[in-house]
């Protein structure tokens, strides 16, 4: 980061504040809109983010913004994003709040992959969901989708 680098601050939910670069807030539309419009210039609240779940945004969006000229992103998606269901909750709600496109899809892509190739019932257990259907119901379900099913 040049040390010219304008810097945002933001303010996570549970008051913990941290510094940013510009070209890395700019990862985030919402906050690069604000940045355009001279909003930033004080401490932005980040209201719907806790500290913990900010600081793994700001530290995606920093990396994506100035990579190494020989580093893998690839690899370090995948690293970043080896962490347990919360947390993967956690930074969907953040990457959709703050509108960082390229990690709401990672982590979307992430999901998807823990669900891919399952059954209804591995799936209900991977997350944790109750069959709230009866048997008879379910049946029905599956005859109405049963392209779903094959």
């Amino acid at each position: 980061m040049s040390s010219e680098q304008k810097l945002i601050t933001l303010q996570s939910s549970d008051g913990e504040v941290f510094e940013i670069g510009a070209s890395a807030a700019a990862q985030s539309t919402t906050l690069k809109n604000m940045i355009e419009d001279d909003c930033a210039s004080s401490t932005v609240p980040v209201p719907n983010v806790d500290g913990k779940t900010l600081a793994m945004v700001i530290e995606y969006c920093q990396k994506h913004a100035d990579p190494e000229p020989d580093s893998d992103l690839k690899t370090y998606d995948t690293e970043f994003l080896d962490v347990d269901q919360a947390v993967l909750y956690r930074l969907i709600m953040a990457a959709n709040y703050l509108d960082v496109r390229e990690l709401l899809d990672a982590v979307c892509q992430k999901v998807a992959d823990m669900i891919k190739g399952k059954t209804p019932e591995q799936i209900r257990k991977t997350f944790g969901i109750a069959n709230d259907f009866t048997p008879e119901e379910e049946e029905e379900v599956r005859k109405e989708n049963a392209w779903a099913f094959e």
